[in-house]
């Protein structure tokens, strides 16, 4: 047995081996281990200072993944029934998976949806009981060697959602999967895969927790998207790690003609978050949104933003990015945009807004925008402001406190993005964005 913190090929080798994994996994595995070895950090956002000799890389907390909550560890189902999870199920969704560390540890799905061929497993279950569809799609849209922190998943991946959705289905109701890190130096390295045949819908959610510690943890994630020709995939996030979590993601999407993939992107908490969701429009007309809030407070720093890559005519794309600074934290909204050669009549609109609550607090837009047709069209609007003093003084005249004033004006200013979610989700998003400054 291999030391429980730190990373080796023999780590890696004791993962793959408890896993079950094939040899072309092992070998991926560690194909990927060197080329973290060799890959630097970024050169761009946050200086990253990760103790990687300090990580706990792989803890598995249950021998199976149930679908029953009752088979689940009281603590871990405990953990879960408190940020209402288990209740959701009931409530809002056909769907749902829980993971806890390195593992999914409950994942369910109606029957309805299983009869229409809908696969929604783990995507360690989906590599032993979908080979093929796996085999097909893994590792084809975000590449193991693109940076650090894709070469980190590649070695030491683990849990996450697979989800297919087969041609001409809808799924109603969304999907769902929650992630936790409760060990103190974790690092939880999900992989999600998502497929949408053509002709399909369907609508995912995620949301993120972890346990405040004094020592660092890692989460470092891959999301792989596939929307096929007039489909749509809406992907909602809120993410509310502690502030000892850095956060490192790479999220892409690739979009057939006529297909919409929308990000929904909700970033609170975490020490360092480097996060910025991207779409491919690789289909004539297909659409891609990305709707963002970034909240950095004391000792936090916020590095978000979208990426928009055309290569289809007559494709449209916007994001629409919302930060929020205070108590000296740090919220920076980074993006590209880019409209190639091919992608005539081309349109991109992107809207960049941050409030600075106090003089301690930052922010900068870095955007880079390519345009390389001359039919096509792209708007950038940047503004950066504090609380507008006059409304503020409105609501305390009708009888409103200054705390309550300025939380109702904060709610204002992202309310684009909260319109975009589920009421759950948007109750979850006032109730954190109350107990934040």
């Amino acid at each position: 047995m291999t030391k429980e913190l730190g990373l080796s090929k023999a780590k890696i080798k004791e993962i793959s081996k408890a896993k079950n994994e094939p040899k072309w996994m092992t070998d991926f595995r560690l194909e990927a281990y060197n080329s973290f070895i060799e890959t630097p950090n970024p050169n761009f956002g946050p200086e990253l200072k990760i103790d990687f000799d300090k990580i706990n890389y792989y803890k598995k907390v249950s021998d199976k993944t149930e679908n029953n909550w009752d088979n689940v560890a009281c603590p871990i189902k405990e953990t879960f029934e408190e940020v209402g999870l288990i209740d959701a199920e009931k409530k809002y969704l056909d769907g749902i998976g829980a993971q806890f560390e390195s593992e999914v540890v409950y994942h369910n799905m109606i029957e309805e949806l299983e009869e229409k061929g809908v696969i929604f497993s783990s995507t360690d279950d989906a590599l032993k009981n979908h080979p093929e569809i796996f085999k097909k799609y893994f590792n084809k849209l975000v590449k193991y060697n693109e940076n650090k922190y894709t070469a980190l998943n590649g070695a030491v991946w683990s849990g996450g959602t697979f989800i297919y959705v087969p041609p001409h289905v809808t799924i109603d109701r969304p999907l769902q999967s929650y992630f936790r890190i409760n060990t103190r130096s974790m690092g939880q390295f999900e992989r999600t895969l998502i497929i949408v045949d053509d002709d399909s819908h369907v609508h995912y959610m995620e949301g993120c927790t972890a346990v405040y510690h004094t020592e660092d943890s890692l989460h470092a994630a891959v999301v792989e998207i596939f929307v096929g020709k007039n489909s749509s995939c809406r992907y909602t996030t809120i993410q509310n790690w502690a502030d000892n979590i850095y956060n490192l993601v790479t999220k892409r999407a690739i979009v057939d003609e006529g297909g919409k993939m929308e990000w929904i992107d909700g970033n609170i908490g975490s020490k360092t978050n480097m996060k910025y969701p991207s779409c491919i429009l690789n289909g004539k007309g297909a659409i891609g949104n990305c709707i963002s809030i970034a909240v950095a407070s004391k000792g936090q720093i916020q590095d978000a933003g979208a990426k928009m890559i055309h290569l289809a005519p007559n494709t449209t794309s916007k994001i629409i990015s919302k930060s929020i600074a205070a108590n000296g934290g740090i919220s920076n909204y980074r993006g590209t945009v880019k409209i190639g050669k091919n992608a005539n009549n081309s349109k991109s609109i992107i809207k960049c807004d941050t409030i600075i609550l106090d003089d301690k607090s930052k922010s900068d837009t870095i955007p880079k925008n390519i345009v390389e047709n001359t039919t096509s069209y792209l708007e950038h609007e940047a503004t950066v402001s504090k609380l507008d003093e006059e409304k503020l003084f409105y609501l305390m005249s009708r009888g409103l406190d200054e705390e309550r004033a300025k939380e109702l004006l904060i709610i204002g200013f992202i309310d684009e993005f909260r319109e975009n979610l589920p009421m759950e989700y948007a109750i979850e998003l006032n109730a954190l964005l109350k107990n934040y400054f």
